[in-house]
């Protein structure tokens, strides 16, 4: 029985009816999937078809299902993506991860990759496809710039991650990180970022030194307990094995076997920059993230540690540059639209 468009729906959003006649006036592709497993059909199609007419609207085709084959109609770019995505969610499912809305629009956002099959399913002669398998869950690329910055991560020494908020440079770290400690390649997990106030004055803090730099790391630990148990977060930070400090902390020190990240990095000094990247030591790995367009270093401070550093060291060898724009977040869709608003004001 062909599959039925659903009814609960904003009929303003998505008229089949009219998306097959406009395709029937303006000369339109067609393709068939055939899925041999079929006992992933109800999570992929989605409860209501939910996930189909996701791709309908995004990409302009109309999708029709009989059992375990599926047609698409419409322009022909469009009908080549939707097919792409349509494989991709097909083996995320039977890899055991899970398709929400989010990891459809990821796959939609990385159709226009020509890579996109090979890091779903794998490159030829069994090559896996690119992810990170912590304890607690598994991440896969979901925009074009993290299928590089992935790659990066398990390649070079120091990576700086640049990019506006939602693109996932400190949480694809983090998760690196958390696999990289779990696999023994490296005995210590070491969190930083500088402990600069974003645009308010937080007063004196009470409490001991923890407590009062915490509220600067809380994104940090977030991504943390998202990769790893409460109880194993706790129990490594207590025996010194996950270490989440201000960057003045790093002063002094020879940071080797450890994976080694900071977060917020446009708002160091050039001084505290260049202190942080020579505490590099033996089976180390540094990652630093930031945005250049969000900098809050208070006033009389003129340069930033990221912008500088950036500009000497891009180009040495062991040393890569990620750059993430507003086309790769992956929060809320509404999220992307929001920066790419403000960027288009302050440009």
């Amino acid at each position: 029985m062909a599959r039925k468009v659903p009814r609960v729906h904003d009929e303003a959003l998505h008229r089949p009816d009219q998306h097959r006649l406009a395709h029937q006036r303006s000369g339109r592709a067609r393709a068939e999937v055939e899925f041999d497993e079929q006992t992933v059909l109800g999570a992929l199609f989605g409860q209501f078809d939910t996930n189909l007419v996701h791709i309908e609207n995004r990409l302009g085709v109309y999708i029709s299902a009989r059992g375990n084959r599926v047609v698409i109609e419409g322009p022909d770019d469009s009908v080549d993506r939707a097919r792409e995505v349509l494989k991709g969610m097909h083996q995320r499912l039977l890899s055991g991860l899970e398709v929400d809305s989010g990891a459809v629009d990821s796959l939609i956002a990385m159709s226009v990759e020509p890579t996109l099959e090979g890091i779903i399913t794998g490159a030829p002669g069994g090559a896996p496809p690119i992810m990170i398998r912590t304890r607690k869950k598994t991440i896969v690329p979901r925009s074009a710039t993290q299928i590089e910055y992935m790659q990066a991560l398990v390649s070079n020494d120091v990576i700086f991650a640049l990019g506006p908020a939602g693109t996932g440079k400190t949480y694809v770290a983090v998760a690196q990180a958390v696999a990289q400690l779990m696999s023994g390649s490296v005995q210590r997990l070491i969190l930083s970022r500088p402990a600069v106030e974003a645009g308010e004055r937080l007063g004196f803090l009470p409490g001991d030194m923890k407590e009062k730099v915490d509220p600067y790391l809380r994104p940090l630990y977030d991504a943390l307990y998202d990769c790893m148990p409460p109880e194993q977060v706790e129990r490594r930070i207590a025996s010194g094995e996950i270490e989440i400090a201000p960057i003045a902390f790093m002063r002094g020190r020879t940071l080797a076997d450890a994976f080694v990240i900071l977060d917020e990095a446009q708002n160091t000094t050039p001084a505290q920059m260049k202190m942080f990247l020579t505490r590099f030591g033996q089976n180390s790995r540094m990652v630093v993230c930031g945005d250049p367009k969000q900098v809050d270093l208070p006033g009389g401070v003129s340069a930033s540690g990221l912008n500088d550093a950036v500009q000497r060291l891009e180009g040495v060898e062991g040393i890569a540059t990620v750059r993430f724009n507003t086309a790769d977040v992956v929060r809320h869709p509404i999220v992307g639209r929001i920066v790419e608003a403000y960027e288009g004001k302050d440009a």
